[in-house]
């Protein structure tokens, strides 16, 4: 039996409480050059693309903006269209919010992309229903949350008749589309993308986020860290696919995760475990405890214990950030871990918020990647440095020539579109892309 192909995307760390901005080696996380590196990493690694996040609002807590957020989150499909001429095969995925924006404009932009790219976009479809994130916009946040993935699903299947309406020889047909959150029609003026559409990534483990992935996504970027919880993800969303009339090949679960490698199995760990404690400063265990509290602990010591008090549930303490699950849960469930282990506030919040997901060897990384991939918990991975830009380098110079000696991943390049890379279908037969 031959071995599955391990598919391999790289996401730009850009602001987020992973990175370690107090490294020496940590650049900018809008100057070109930054982006420009990963990317040209990412490529010599013959990964399948790079990814781009998305930050509509900056962030306050407290009343204060982010720290994170002050030097600013760039466009992302500027971005990457700027990346397009300094790449020849790397696909290019931009983050971009269906609630905010509207489908004749966004899907010009993604098909411009995708022509100047030669067939390498591809969009990752996010919603909102942050009302602090809609203030930036007219409408305000006005969408109730149930109504988020009605108006994606919308969105999504308007910019594709707008795609499909010029002819692949090139002839332009007037589209028209009614229906409960878009009713438009005239003529697109940006002939077929070369991918015929742009691939279509989705993000979302909920259950009406499954249910939309398996109708309408290329590809789900979700967050299941162990084999266990990535095969049972796997099969949930892969079995929901023949009733939209699906191949199980033509949806491609790759989850986020993390890589840290050390010549030994316990200098990895000791590595991992000083990247958590930069991760976690002291100021950043506050503030992380603050969300899931509700209220002002800067009083607190981040090396004494959790607070006695309970948590204000939905305070808005924290604005612009999704904090997912119950507060007072997970306040519970930390104070059982502390209790448990004996541990301080910080060393709470590094144990309770620990991301990385293979640790070791570059040996035991590649192994057990490819363990993932051959046992049905993922057709591939998206990995998030830690570090901007520099944070692949290490990977692709060590652990992708051991997954090529596997067999488990390409040596070259063979096709010219992101459909290619990914093996995913042509949207207008149906068959895989050359």
């Amino acid at each position: 039996m031959s071995r599955r192909a391990i598919h391999l995307a790289a996401h730009f760390p850009g602001v987020n409480n992973t990175t370690v901005w107090a490294d020496p080696r940590s650049r900018s996380q809008i100057a070109f050059p930054s982006f420009e590196h990963l990317a040209r990493t990412a490529e010599r690694g013959l990964f399948d693309f790079f990814f781009l996040a998305e930050g509509l609002r900056l962030r306050e807590h407290k009343g204060r903006v982010h720290d994170l957020d002050v030097v600013g989150r760039p466009e992302s499909l500027t971005v990457l269209g700027a990346l397009a001429g300094v790449t020849e095969h790397l696909g290019l995925a931009a983050t971009v919010n269906a609630t905010f924006n509207e489908p004749f404009e966004l899907a010009r932009r993604l098909a411009t992309l995708d022509h100047l790219s030669g067939g390498r976009a591809a969009w990752n479809v996010v919603t909102s229903s942050d009302a602090f994130t809609g203030e930036n916009f007219r409408r305000g946040g006005f969408l109730d949350r149930a109504d988020r993935y009605t108006r994606a699903a919308e969105f999504v299947e308007v910019a594709r008749k707008l795609w499909d309406s010029w002819t692949p020889d090139g002839l332009a047909r007037p589209f028209a589309h009614r229906g409960a959150h878009f009713d438009i029609a005239g003529e697109f003026t940006v002939p077929r993308p070369p991918q015929g559409h742009p691939v279509v990534i989705q993000a979302g483990d909920s259950e009406e986020g499954r249910e939309y992935a398996a109708s309408a996504a290329d590809v789900v970027f979700t967050r299941h860290g162990t084999l266990e919880a990535g095969r049972a993800f796997y099969a949930d969303v892969k079995r929901r696919l023949a009733k939209y009339g699906r191949e199980p090949g033509e949806l491609k679960i790759m989850p986020g995760v993390t890589v840290v490698l050390g010549d030994t199995a316990a200098e990895a760990q000791e590595k991992a475990s000083e990247i958590r404690r930069q991760q976690v400063s002291p100021q950043n265990a506050i503030l992380a405890l603050e969300q899931i509290w509700g209220m002002d602990l800067s009083a607190y010591d981040p090396d004494g214990p959790l607070p006695e008090i309970d948590p204000v549930p939905d305070s808005g303490i924290t604005r612009g950030r999704t904090r997912r699950g119950d507060t007072v849960q997970t306040a519970e469930k930390w104070r059982a871990l502390a209790k448990e282990k004996g541990l301080s506030i910080r060393q709470t919040v590094i144990e309770a918020s620990a991301r990385q997901s293979f640790i070791g060897t570059p040996q035991a990384v590649a192994t057990e990647l490819d363990e993932f991939v051959q046992r049905d918990a993922a057709d591939g991975f998206i990995l998030v440095p830690h570090l901007t830009p520099g944070g692949l380098d290490e990977f692709v110079d060590r652990v992708v020539p051991l997954l090529q000696e596997l067999g488990a991943f390409r040596t070259e390049y063979r096709g010219a579109t992101l459909r290619s890379h990914l093996g995913l279908p042509d949207p207008a037969g149906k068959g895989r892309t050359p």
